[in-house]
């Protein structure tokens, strides 16, 4: 019988909910118990596919093709467990399921109201595709208090009731700020936060307090009275250097510990926190830095690139090197001062994105990291304009293009229409945007004696996609007389996958999307070997 903890925020937003839950159900899994963790989203998006990553940072993308909210990734990212579909819903796609089914007849005519149609959807939601699992976490994304959360911090009381308090336990985050004019922690916006949670039903089990100091104990037995929580569950959880101190900073003030007793368990075996110290050591520790160039649209907002960021970090925590990200806005490099803004990088990477704004700065940087002999890794988009840059300078198609980009051009990129997915013809639109593209696993094979089957030392891969467009097939034999190797392509030999460039220390790009699969105590292959590559370019 599965377990029910529901984590729940309040003050302000971006408090590090998906931290708490991801570092609770670490430390859960390491104690021998299995763990599932899912994001309910109040937005009425159906999802964050066709979202600005300037609203809502990256589009995460699971393994059976979902596009989720990034803090699935922080669960996959700690807990090692891969996300489904069936863990992210939106307040938008709760409602596109009730409208369909009442379109079809199957409310039989009555009236579709918020209680109980929409509180019991949610409510199907948490406990769909549970098999064995100890315990599911649920996020309930935004603040209590905004009208869109209160559906389903609605649909969790009543869950609760339906299934007992023994086997649910509320978690809510709050701000305890500190004052620095006047030299003092305030309690009172956790205390209002609370109250409004309690206002509608709910009474929180445990308070976690985020804070940027210690939390003195007369102000935590004023949370423990104000709250009505015993003060042992009054969490506090201080601004750490690192994410990666997270699971340490929770198991230090005891959460997991406090969980267990409320469920009346015990753990199967201690915690192993002995990977996250060794990691935090090193990047707090690590003098070496390698100076990496991040190139596209939405540097200026950190969370655009949040797996991407994640997966570079677990490169230098393997090569013992401190990677510092130099962000360049691609719309607003001139291709004339190329060498002016990369002249101190090591490693230059294009990642995904669409549109067509930025990319002719995309292409010159990748022009002079192609001639310069400067490691590059080009994913998704970044890997179509690699193509474009080497059909227009290498093959000399000079109105080489993107069809997403520019009608008349040469296609060296194209809109697929149909593909292969295990066997099956999966058939591509053009009419809508959310939903439409090749997403989630694809199989890949590896070409013998190339680069890209040295690093994952496999024959055959299989790696997450999330793009509409491919490169043209039809350049594979002229790129490869003049040396860019299509050294990754489909199963059925249509779609390439990964190119690499002959006589260059380290010249990379893929379709497909690595940094997803990345985790800290399990780097990826590919950013492993490109930040390799890098330190050693900083070398010379």
């Amino acid at each position: 019988m599965a377990r029910y903890i529901f984590v729940t925020g309040g003050v302000v937003s971006s408090l590090g909910k998906g931290l708490s839950s991801a570092s609770l159900g670490y430390l859960l899994r390491s104690q021998g118990y299995s763990v599932r963790i899912r994001k309910m989203d109040p937005y009425l998006n159906v999802d964050p596919g066709t979202m600005s990553p300037f609203q809502h940072g990256e589009v995460f993308v699971t393994d059976d093709g979902a596009e989720t909210d990034l803090d699935l990734g922080h669960y996959e990212r700690f807990t090692n467990i891969s996300a489904k579909q069936s863990d992210n819903i939106t307040t938008g796609k709760i409602y596109s399921d009730i409208i369909k089914k009442e379109r079809r007849g199957g409310y039989l005519g009555k009236t579709v109201q918020v209680i109980p149609h929409v509180t019991d959807r949610i409510k199907e939601f948490i406990k769909k595709d549970i098999a064995k699992e100890d315990f599911v976490i649920c996020e309930i994304g935004g603040t209590v208090g905004d009208i869109e959360s209160l559906p389903f911090l609605e649909a969790i009381r009543q869950f609760s009731n339906d299934h007992g308090k023994s086997k649910c336990l509320f978690i809510h985050l709050t701000l305890v700020p500190y004052m620095k004019s006047s030299d003092e922690i305030k309690t009172k916006p956790t205390q209002h936060s609370v109250k409004e949670l309690r206002s509608i039903g709910i009474q929180p089990d445990i308070v976690i307090c985020r804070c940027e100091q210690t939390i003195p104990i007369d102000q935590k037995r004023k949370i423990s009275l104000f709250c009505n929580v015993a003060i042992e569950n009054v969490v506090e959880t201080i601004d750490v250097k690192t994410i990666y101190e997270a699971p340490i900073s929770f198991f230090n003030q005891k959460l997991d510990k406090q969980v267990l007793k409320y469920f009346k368990l015990k753990p199967k075996r201690g915690p192993n926190l002995k990977p996250w110290k060794q990691i935090t050591n090193t990047v707090l520790n690590t003098k070496k830095i390698v100076n990496i160039a991040i190139i596209g649209k939405y540097v200026n907002l950190k969370d655009a690139y949040k797996s991407l960021d994640e997966a570079l970090t677990h490169g230098g925590i393997h090569n013992k090197v401190k990677v510092n990200l130099i962000r360049i806005e691609s719309d607003k490099l001139k291709t004339s001062k190329v060498k002016e803004y990369l002249k101190n990088v090591s490693g230059i990477l294009i990642p995904g994105g669409f549109g067509k704004r930025g990319t002719e700065g995309k292409i010159a940087c990748i022009k002079y990291a192609r001639e310069k002999k400067i490691p590059f890794l080009g994913i998704c988009f970044g890997m179509q304009m690699a193509i474009i840059e080497f059909a227009r300078n290498k093959l000399k198609i000079k109105n080489a293009g993107s069809t997403e980009l520019e009608k008349s051009c040469y296609p060296a990129i194209g809109l697929i229409n149909e593909w292969n997915k295990d066997g099956k013809i999966i058939k591509g639109t053009d009419t809508e945007l959310g939903g439409t593209m090749r997403l989630g696993l694809y199989e890949a094979k590896l070409k013998n004696n190339s680069a890209i089957k040295k690093i994952y030392k496999s024959n055959k891969i299989h790696e997450r996609h999330r793009h509409r467009y491919e490169v043209n097939i039809n350049l594979k034999d002229s790129c490869e007389k003049q040396g860019l190797i299509f050294s990754g392509m489909s199963p059925d030999n249509n779609l390439p996958e990964i190119i690499e460039l002959k006589n260059h220390p380290w010249f990379i790009g893929v379709q497909f999307h690595p940094e997803f699969k990345s985790r800290p105590l399990s780097p990826h292959p590919l950013f492993s070997s490109f930040i390799k590559a890098s330190k050693s370019h900083d070398g010379k």
